[in-house]
C-alpha cells in the first residue's frame, strides 16, 4: 500500500505562484487575472475562506469543498502556477492554471489542468462556482479519492524454488469510512483499543474510498481474543476481515527476518515514513534488505466517487511495481539438518553451511532462537585450534616448514617468556611432521614456527583462505580479520588463533571450503548479486593437500564418530576447544563432499570437560543431512561423549 507520513503539515510554495507586490484595483479595463490569482493564493496558502469571497458561490459551501479536497485527496501540499486567461466578451472569461498535487510522502505527485470560468459583477470580477474549479472532469454530484490495489507480498525461496515463508492466516483490523459516525472519534477508538497511533490511521481513512474496507492494522489470530472483536465492533464502521499473507519463517528466522504491520510489531510508530497503516513491512533480515522486491507497491488513482462512494472515473493513476520473489542459496534440507544439530546446545551456539564448489550458503543457526541473533554471520571469535590449517599454510608458503621436516611438538614450550601447552599436555614423541601437528593441534609446534613464519605471511595465508577479505555480502556478515605486530610472543599466539585473530562462523566455514576445493570464493546468499573478487590468489595444491591430509587424520585418531553412520564421503575436519572471555568456545571446522561447515558453541567453562559440542553438533548435522529430516527438528538433547581419543601421550 501506499505511504502516509504522520503528523504531516500542510505547506504552502508562494514561490510557485508569482504575485505582483500590488493588485490593481482601479483600470479602465479591470483584468480578471487579479481575482485569479488572489484565489489561486488563497487557496494554495490554505486560507480557504479568503478563498472563497473571490467566487460568487456561498462562502460556506465553498470553503468546505477546498477543505474536503485536501482531506479526500491527504495532500501534504497543493502548489499552482497561473496559465493563460481568454476574455470570451467584457464580462466573461476562462482562465487556465496548473495544479501540482502533491499526495504525501513516497505518493505521487498529481499534476493536472485546471480551468475556472470568470465573470463580471458588481464586485468585480469573480470565478464562477462549480466542483469542476477543484477538477475539469468533477460534476455536482462527485468527489475525489484515492484509492490503492495492494500487492501480495513476495516469497522468499531455497536453491530449488521451495519457499521458505509461511503464508499465515491474520485478522485485518479497519473501517468502511462511509458507515462512520465520527471518522476522528472513530479510527482513535480503534486504534487505542490495538495500541496504535491513530495518525497514520486517519491519514489513509481520510483519502480513501469510503464505501470500500481499509485495512488499518494486521494482527496474528492467536492474538484476537472475542473481548477485543467485540470492543470494536461496537465502533461504528469498524469492520474485521481475515487475509493471508507471507509471514513466518519456516527456518532461519535470523536470516530471512521478521515481518511487521501486525500489531504486536506496532508498525505505525515502529516503522514511520514511507509505508501506509497496514502494509507489511520488514524489520530485519532479507525481509528488510529487499522490502521493495517482496512488498512491491500500490497502484496508485485518484478517482471521483459518486454518492454511492462507486467510482465514476480515474483522473490519473500510477502503475505500481509488482511484487517479486527473492532466490537465496539456501538449502532447506541442509537447513534444518543445521537447527536441528544445534538443538540441545548448553549455551548458545551457529553453524554455517556452505557448497566448497562457489561459496554459496547452504545454511546458517543459531541455537538461541533469537531473530537479532546474526553471530553465524558476524561474530567474533578466537579460532584456537582450528587456526591450524592458516598456520600449516604459512609455513609452507614461507619456507619454515616443508612437508616431511620435523615441527616438534613437545609438551610445553617456552616463547618470550610465555609457556605455550597443548591440549591435555599431550606430545608427539615420534614423526612430528606438519600433518600430525594438524591433525592433533598442536599448539606447541606452530607456536614455535610463528617468529620463521612472520606477521606478513601469516595474514597472507589467511587471506588466501577467505580470512580478512573484502568481500559483501546481501545481509551483514564479517570476513575476520588479522591484527598482528612482529613480537615473538604475539606471533606465537596468533599461530594458534589466539593473539589478533577474530574468525566468524562463516569465515571458517569458506576458509575448510577452499582448503576443499582448492579455489577462494567469496559468499554467495542471493541469486543474482555479484559475489566480489577474492584477493591473494588460490594457494597451490600441493600445500592444499598437507592440510587435508592433516584434517583426515585429526577425524580419523580423534573423532571416531565422524567416521561411520555420517553419510558418504569421508570427513575432514579440526575440532579444539578455546577461551575467550569467561566463555569456553568448541570449534568444529571441516568439510565432506561440497559442503563445508563450521560449528561453534559457546559453553560455560566448568562443562567444557564433559563433552565436546562442536563435534557433537557436527556429527548430529552430518546424519541430518544423510537420513533427512522432518520439517519441525526434535528436542533430543546431546549426550556427552568422551572426545580425547589418547595417541601415544595425552591426546
Amino acid at each position: 500500500m501506499s505511504p502516509r507520513p504522520s503528523g504531516r503539515k500542510i505547506t504552502a510554495a508562494g514561490s510557485a505562484l508569482l504575485l505582483a507586490t500590488t493588485l490593481a484595483a482601479c483600470t479602465p479595463d479591470p483584468s480578471p487575472e487579479v481575482a485569479v490569482r488572489s484565489f489561486l493564493l488563497a487557496w494554495q496558502d490554505g486560507d480557504h475562506a479568503t478563498a472563497a469571497r473571490y467566487t460568487d458561490g456561498d462562502p460556506e459551501e465553498v470553503e468546505r469543498s477546498l477543505v474536503e479536497m485536501r482531506e479526500q485527496l491527504d495532500l501534504a501540499s497543493l502548489r499552482f502556477g497561473l496559465g493563460p486567461i481568454s476574455r470570451d466578451d467584457k464580462e466573461n472569461a476562462t482562465a487556465e492554471f496548473s495544479a501540482h498535487a502533491d499526495l504525501g510522502i513516497g505518493d505521487p505527485t498529481w499534476d493536472y489542468t485546471g480551468r475556472m470560468p470568470l465573470a463580471w459583477g458588481p464586485d468585480g470580477w469573480r470565478i464562477t462556482w462549480s466542483p469542476s474549479v477543484l477538477h475539469p472532469d468533477l460534476s455536482d454530484d462527485e468527489r475525489l479519492a484515492v484509492s490503492y490495489e495492494t500487492q501480495e507480498r513476495g516469497q522468499i525461496l531455497d536453491r530449488s524454488g521451495q519457499p521458505l515463508v509461511t503464508a499465515d492466516r491474520v485478522t485485518a483490523f479497519g473501517v468502511i469510512p462511509a458507515d462512520m459516525e465520527d471518522r476522528e472519534t472513530g479510527v482513535t477508538e480503534l486504534a487505542e483499543l490495538l495500541d496504535e497511533d491513530p495518525a497514520p490511521l486517519l491519514n489513509r481513512v481520510r483519502s480513501a474510498p469510503p464505501e470500500q474496507f481499509q485495512p488499518l492494522v494486521l494482527m496474528r489470530d492467536s492474538s484476537v481474543n472475542q473481548g477485543l472483536l467485540s470492543d470494536i465492533r461496537r465502533i461504528p464502521g469498524a469492520d474485521v476481515q481475515e487475509v493471508e499473507i507471507n509471514l513466518t519463517p519456516q527456518v532461519a528466522p535470523f536470516l530471512l527476518g521478521e515481518v511487521a504491520g501486525t500489531a504486536e510489531h506496532r508498525v505505525s510508530s515502529r516503522v514511520p515514513g514511507p509505508y501506509q497503516a497496514g502494509d507489511t513491512v520488514g524489520l530485519s533480515g532479507l525481509q528488510n534488505i529487499f522490502q521493495h522486491e517482496l512488498a512491491g507497491s500500490a497502484t496508485t488513482q485518484v478517482v471521483t466517487l459518486d454518492a454511492d462512494g462507486e467510482i465514476t472515473g480515474v483522473l490519473e493513476a500510477w502503475e505500481g511495481d509488482r511484487s517479486g520473489v527473492i532466490e537465496t542459496t539456501l538449502d532447506v534440507g541442509v537447513q534444518r539438518a543445521a537447527e536441528n544439530a544445534l538443538t540441545g546446545m548448553p549455551g548458545n551456539g551457529y553453524l554455517v553451511a556452505v557448497d566448497t564448489t562457489n561459496g554459496e550458503i547452504l545454511a546458517a543457526a543459531n541455537a538461541s532462537d533469537d531473530t537479532a541473533d546474526d553471530g553465524a554471520l558476524t561474530g567474533s571469535y578466537k579460532p584456537g585450534g582450528t587456526f591450524g590449517m592458516v598456520a600449516a599454510l604459512a609455513a609452507l608458503e614461507s619456507g619454515a616448514a616443508t612437508p616431511t621436516s620435523e615441527v616438534p611438538c613437545v609438551p610445553s614450550v617456552e616463547i618470550g617468556g610465555q609457556t605455550f601447552t597443548n591440549p591435555s599436555g599431550g606430545s608427539l614423541s615420534f614423526d612430528p611432521n606438519l600433518v600430525r601437528n594438524i591433525a592433533f593441534s598442536c599448539n606447541v609446534g606452530f607456536a614455535g614456527l610463528g617468529e620463521e613464519v612472520g606477521a606478513d605471511a601469516l595474514a597472507e595465508s589467511a587471506l588466501r583462505l577467505g580470512i580478512g577479505q573484502d568481500w559483501q555480502l546481501a545481509v551483514p556478515a564479517s570476513a575476520g580479520e588479522i591484527e598482528i605486530g612482529d613480537d615473538e610472543v604475539e606471533l606465537a599466539s596468533a599461530m594458534i588463533g589466539e593473539h589478533g585473530v577474530r574468525v566468524s562462523p562463516l569465515s571458517m566455514a569458506l576458509a575448510a571450503a577452499t582448503v576443499a576445493d582448492g579455489t577462494p570464493h567469496a559468499p554467495l546468499l542471493v541469486r543474482g548479486d555479484t559475489p566480489s573478487a577474492g584477493e591473494g590468489g588460490a594457494p597451490s595444491e600441493a600445500d592444499l593437500q598437507i592440510i587435508r591430509q592433516g584434517l583426515r587424520e585429526a577425524v580419523v585418531q580423534r573423532m571416531p564418530e565422524l567416521t561411520i553412520g555420517v553419510g558418504e564421503g569421508e570427513v575432514y575436519g579440526q575440532a579444539v576447544r578455546t577461551e575467550q572471555g569467561e566463555t569456553a568456545l568448541h570449534w568444529f571446522v571441516g568439510y565432506q563432499g561440497n559442503v563445508a561447515f563450521a560449528v561453534l558453541a559457546e559453553v560455560e567453562p566448568a562443562q567444557t570437560m564433559m563433552a565436546q559440542y562442536g563435534v557433537m553438533a557436527a556429527q548430529s548435522f552430518l546424519s541430518g543431512m544423510a537420513q533427512g529430516l522432518p520439517e519441525a527438528p526434535a528436542d533430543a538433547p546431546l549426550e556427552e561423549a568422551d572426545l580425547n581419543a589418547v595417541e601415544e601421550t595425552g591426546w
